[in-house]
């Protein structure tokens, strides 16, 4: 809403160019003079399981690879964009996983963060169907700015950008790249009906300099899910083959003073997907009492053997409105399946999976 208004005044000044510029310096703006960035995040949390906790390394007992791309708000010309690629593997003479994971966080053209993982997992086996897991991370991240090309608010005047130089004294701090080393730990408690995870991300919370002098806010989730079989109900029909499930699934997310529940259910009738989620805490208001509330999602996805694709779009309903046009978002996985034999470690590993999406 406030941003509507500012940007209707915008347009009187300037070109529909200097506009979108304006944007992004509105945007940049709120990042520099009082900060509380939150970490990037997945519609598809469940597609994107070592994003979101260590513990899940090594969860598909076979070699796996996952890669999970999302475009917020194209609309606004505002560029978030975030890419993850994610590797690991069950080792089941160890009962451990490891994997290695890469990040890369655009925010705006010119503010970036990449991120390398390296990840491990501990599985105990605490009854004949129940499992639990440990999981650690440790990251090195690096973020940086460039300012060439950034406009500032004394460079405005009625027609436009001026073209004189900026006093502003922001363009004088120093937006070196920033390099440090972060940890993130996970707890993860599964069967074939269901999980129950947490984690906790930014344990030493590093400092940031460039952008706030802070430090990077702890972030702690909590994700669960619900496996409903419902082959019985195509138990006579030719396709009794066929896997049919309903999976209620929720992630709640808080780092800092902010706080998001995302909550929903995906259907599978192999090799077909669709979901349906919300994301928001309603009764929660933020900054100025507005309504915690940030968008409704759907997907679809497609599993044929061990390569799955899934497409998710959210639609805002903050006060961005759906002109900010919504946030789209693609993961792709695939996963190896060493050999077709029941006495094959993969094969009776794979029988202890997680009542997780397949991508």
């Amino acid at each position: 809403m406030i941003l509507n208004r500012i940007l209707g005044l915008l347009e009187n000044l300037v070109s529909m160019k200097q506009l979108n510029m304006c944007k992004k310096l509105f945007f940049f703006c709120f990042l520099c003079l009082n900060a509380w960035a939150q970490d990037p995040q997945f519609t598809q949390f469940y597609a994107a399981p070592l994003y979101h906790n260590p513990a899940f390394t090594g969860s598909g007992y076979a070699p796996r690879v996952i890669m999970n791309y999302r475009n917020q708000w194209p609309s606004l010309n505002a560029f978030y964009v975030t890419s993850v690629v994610s590797v690991d593997h069950y080792i089941e003479k160890i009962n451990s996983g490891v994997g290695i994971m890469f990040v890369k966080d655009e925010q705006g053209a010119r503010l970036s963060s990449t991120e390398v993982s390296g990840m491990y997992s501990y599985q105990l086996q605490v009854s004949p169907k129940n499992f639990i897991r440990f999981g650690l991370q440790g990251t090195y991240m690096n973020r940086g700015l460039d300012k060439n090309g950034l406009i500032y608010g004394d460079q405005l005047g009625p027609n436009g950008f001026t073209g004189v130089a900026t006093t502003d004294p922001v363009d004088a701090r120093d937006f070196s790249p920033a390099n440090f080393v972060d940890f993130s730990s996970g707890f993860l408690f599964y069967n074939q009906k269901g999980f129950l995870g947490t984690s906790v991300s930014h344990i030493i919370e590093p400092t940031v300099p460039f952008i706030t002098g802070k430090a990077l806010y702890r972030k702690t989730m909590v994700n669960a899910g619900v496996n409903i079989n419902l082959n019985h109900l195509i138990s006579s029909s030719p396709n009794s083959d066929r896997e049919f499930t309903l999976t209620p699934t929720a992630l709640y997310k808080k780092q800092g003073t902010f706080s998001q529940l995302d909550m929903g259910f995906y259907a599978t009738y192999t090799p077909l997907t669709l979901g349906l989620w919300y994301r928001g805490v309603p009764l929660k208001g933020v900054v100025t009492k507005f309504p915690n509330q940030d968008a409704i999602a759907a997907l679809v996805g497609f599993r044929f053997d061990n390569f799955s694709i899934g497409y998710s779009y959210d639609l805002t309903i903050s006060g961005l409105g759906a002109s900010s046009g919504g946030s789209h978002e693609f993961s792709i996985s695939y996963q190896l399946d060493k050999s077709d034999n029941d006495r094959s470690p993969y094969q009776r590993q794979r029988k202890k999976e997680l009542a997780c999406p397949k991508f």
